[in-house]
C-alpha cells in the first residue's frame, strides 16, 4: 500500500534520516528516569525549597518553542500539565561538539517530538517557574505535525480544535492539544472510584460476569450476535448482566456488583453508543425504597468528591444532586404533562392517545411500550433536577416485582436527570412461576415481531428455584453520569473511542487532490460520490436524492446532503445547475 505524505510529514521523515545519521536513535530502548511533573513543580518550588530542585528529570512533548539563536524556551507537556525549559546551547553541549543543539535540537526537532530533560528548577526575571537544562535527549519523533493551539498567557485556547468528526476519530491528537480533554476522563475515573469506594466501605462484592453469552437477558435490547467456533454455537455480546449479578444473589452474597461493557445493536445518537459502561448492583433482604435512598446518598457522594458541592454546572442549567430527590409516579407524570389518566387504559386506548399526540409507535408495540412512548415523549425531557419516576405497569418490567399495594405495577424507578434516564432500578422479582409466566409473556410478544422481547433463560429459572432473597437491584449508566458530572453534551466526549462510521479512503489520486485534510467525514463521502462514474446518471452530476442512493440508506439524511453541499457550493468546491451538482 503506498500512503501519500503531506509536505510536513515528507521533511519530518528527511529529519529523521538525519538524526539517524548522526548516530542517535530517534526511538531508544533504554529507560529515561523521571522525578518530576510539570503540575509538581509549579504547585511546589520556591526560593526557600530550591535545593530540592536542583537534580530534576522530566520527560514530555515539546509544544512550542521561542528560538533567540544559542538559547531557546521550550513548552514541555507532559501528563500533568505545562513548564517551561530553557535550553542554551552551552550548557547541553560542554565540550567543542555543540551538535546536540545546533543539529538535533534547532534543524532536526520539531513541535510533537518527545525529549527527555535533566536541569534545575529557577524563576525566570518575569517570575515564571521554569527548568534551566543540562541535557537534553530524544525520546521519540513525531512523525505528523499537531494541529497548533494557540494559548494565552493565563491558559486560555485560540485556534482551537472543535471538529468533532477529527477530535473522536483521533482521540490520542485531541488528548495531546487539549488538556481539558485529558481532565474529563479524569474524573470519568474518578466517579468509578467514588462508586466502588461507596460499595466497598458496605461490603459488597466487585464480580465479573460473562460478555458471551448464550441467551441475551436482563433487558428489552437488540443483541449483537456471534458464533463461538469451538462450540459451533451462537452466542451474544451481554446486554446486561443482571441475570448473572442475581444468580449470585442466589448462591449467598448479601450484595455484588459490576463495573460492566454492555452491547445493544441499536442506534447511535447524542446519548447513545452501541457499547457502552454500566454499573449494576444487587443488594439482599432490601427493596426499592431502600435502593431510592441509596441512591440519593451514593450520587450526592460522586458530585461532592468531584467538586466539594452537590451542584453541578450542565451547559446553562445548575444541576443540584442534594438529598432528597423529588419522587414521582409514572402515570401522575403522564397526567401532569398530558392532562390524561392513563392509568386505566387498555392497549386500543393507549394507541389512541398515541394517535392524539403524534407519537409513532410499532404495530407490534403492546401496552408497556406504548406506556413508555407517552412518557418518553410527553415527560421525560421536562425532569432536569434528579427526579425519581416510580411504579410502572407491570407489562414494561418482566424481570421486576409486583407492587405491593397497587394492582397492575411493579416496584420500579428510574432516576431522570437532565432530560434523561440514568438509573433503573427494581424491587427484584423472586417468584420463579411468577418469573415464568412473565417470560412467556415475553415470547408472546416476540411472535408478534417485537424484536427486543426477552428470551427465556432457562437456567435462570432454575436458579430462582432454588430460592432467591428479597433483593433490590440498580443499573447506573456511567456514559450518561460522565456526562452530567463534566458538563459533557454528547456521550462521544466521554468515551475515549466512541464508535463510528469506518473512515472515508479517497478512491482515486484525483479524489486525493480534491479531498482537503479538514474535510469532515460528511463532506468527503459527497466530494467521492460526484467524482465516481456512473452510467445510470448524467456524467459529472447528480441530484440530493441520488446522492442519498449512492450514500445507502440511512447512512446521511437528504437536510444533512442539503447542508454539506450549500457549504462546498458556497466555498465554490461544488457547481449547482438546476437539481444538479457537480464538482468545480
Amino acid at each position: 500500500m503506498v500512503v501519500e505524505l503531506n509536505e510536513q510529514e515528507i521533511l519530518r521523515r528527511t529529519k529523521l534520516e538525519e538524526i539517524t545519521k548522526m548516530g542517535i536513535n530517534a526511538y531508544p530502548a533504554e529507560l529515561f528516569e523521571v522525578n518530576a511533573s510539570a503540575k509538581e513543580i509549579a504547585n511546589n518550588f520556591n526560593v526557600d525549597n530550591a535545593e530540592k530542585y536542583k537534580n530534576i528529570s522530566i520527560a514530555g512533548r515539546i509544544m512550542s518553542v521561542r528560538d533567540m539563536g544559542k538559547a531557546c524556551f521550550v513548552s514541555l507537556q507532559d501528563s500533568t500539565g505545562r513548564i517551561q525549559v530553557y535550553i542554551r546551547r552551552d550548557d547541553i553541549c560542554i565540550g567543542e561538539d555543540k551538535s546536540t543543539f545546533d543539529l538535533l535540537f534547532k534543524k532536526y526537532t520539531d513541535i510533537g517530538d518527545i525529549v527527555g530533560i535533566t536541569g534545575y528548577v529557577f524563576i525566570t526575571k518575569v517570575g515564571e517557574i521554569s527548568i534551566h537544562a543540562s541535557s537534553l535527549k530524544l525520546l521519540s519523533k513525531s512523525l505528523r505535525p499537531l494541529p497548533i493551539v494557540k494559548r494565552d498567557e493565563h491558559g486560555n485556547a485560540f485556534d482551537e480544535v472543535t471538529d468533532p468528526e477529527f477530535r473522536y476519530r483521533q482521540r490520542y491528537v485531541d488528548l495531546i492539544i487539549n488538556p481539558e480533554v485529558r481532565e474529563t476522563f479524569k474524573k470519568r475515573s474518578q466517579i468509578i472510584q467514588s462508586l466502588r469506594n461507596t460499595f466497598n466501605s458496605r461490603g459488597y462484592l466487585e464480580v465479573e460476569t460473562p460478555i458471551l453469552q448464550p441467551i441475551p437477558g436482563g433487558a428489552a435490547a437488540r443483541p449483537f450476535i456471534t458464533h463461538h467456533n469451538t462450540l459451533d454455537m451462537q452466542l451474544y455480546l451481554r446486554i446486561a448482566n443482571e441475570l448473572y449479578l442475581k444468580r449470585l444473589i442466589v448462591g449467598g452474597y448479601d450484595g455484588v456488583y459490576e463495573f460492566a461493557k454492555d452491547f445493544r445493536n441499536e442506534g447511535m445518537d447524542r446519548t447513545h453508543n452501541p457499547e457502552f459502561t454500566v454499573m449494576e448492583i444487587y443488594v439482599a433482604y432490601k427493596d426499592y425504597n431502600w435502593m431510592m435512598d441509596f441512591t440519593e446518598e451514593m450520587l450526592e457522594k460522586v458530585a461532592m468528591d468531584l467538586h466539594g458541592t452537590t451542584k453541578v454546572k450542565m451547559g446553562d442549567k445548575e444541576i443540584d444532586f442534594q438529598r432528597p430527590f423529588k419522587r414521582i409516579t409514572m402515570y401522575d407524570s403522564i397526567k401532569e404533562h398530558t392532562g390524561i389518566d392513563i392509568s386505566l387504559m387498555g392497549e386500543d386506548e393507549l394507541r389512541d392517545v398515541c394517535k392524539q399526540f403524534h407519537i409513532a409507535v410499532d404495530a407490534s408495540a403492546g401496552k408497556g411500550k406504548l406506556v413508555d412512548a407517552i412518557f418518553g415523549e410527553k415527560c421525560e425531557g421536562n425532569y432536569i433536577q434528579p427526579t425519581f419516576i416510580t411504579d410502572y405497569p407491570v407489562e414494561m418490567s418482566p424481570l421486576c416485582k409486583k407492587h405491593r399495594s397497587k394492582a397492575g405495577l411493579v416496584e420500579r424507578f428510574e432516576l431522570m436527570v437532565n432530560g434523561k434516564e440514568l438509573a433503573n432500578a427494581y424491587s427484584e422479582l423472586n417468584d420463579p412461576i411468577d418469573q415464568r409466566m412473565r417470560f412467556e409473556e415475553q415470547v408472546l410478544l416476540s411472535a408478534k415481531g417485537d424484536d427486543e422481547a426477552m428470551f427465556i433463560d432457562q437456567d435462570f429459572l432454575r436458579a430462582l428455584e432454588y430460592g432467591m432473597p428479597p433483593t433490590s437491584g440498580m443499573g447506573i449508566d456511567i456514559d450518561r453520569l460522565a456526562m452530567v458530572m463534566t458538563n459533557s453534551h454528547s456521550i462521544q466526549d466521554v468515551l475515549f473511542f466512541p464508535q463510528m462510521r469506518p473512515e472515508v479512503k479517497s478512491i482515486t489520486k484525483d479524489t486525493e487532490k480534491i479531498i482537503e485534510q479538514e474535510d469532515t467525514l460528511e463532506v468527503q463521502k459527497v466530494i467521492e460520490i460526484l467524482q465516481k462514474e456512473n452510467p445510470d446518471f448524467i456524467k459529472g452530476k447528480r441530484t440530493i436524492t441520488e446522492i442519498a442512493e449512492e450514500i445507502g440508506e440511512g447512512a446521511m439524511s437528504k437536510t444533512k446532503i442539503e447542508k454539506v453541499l450549500k457549504e462546498l457550493t458556497d466555498s465554490k468546491r461544488v457547481i449547482r445547475d438546476g437539481k444538479y451538482f457537480s464538482l468545480v
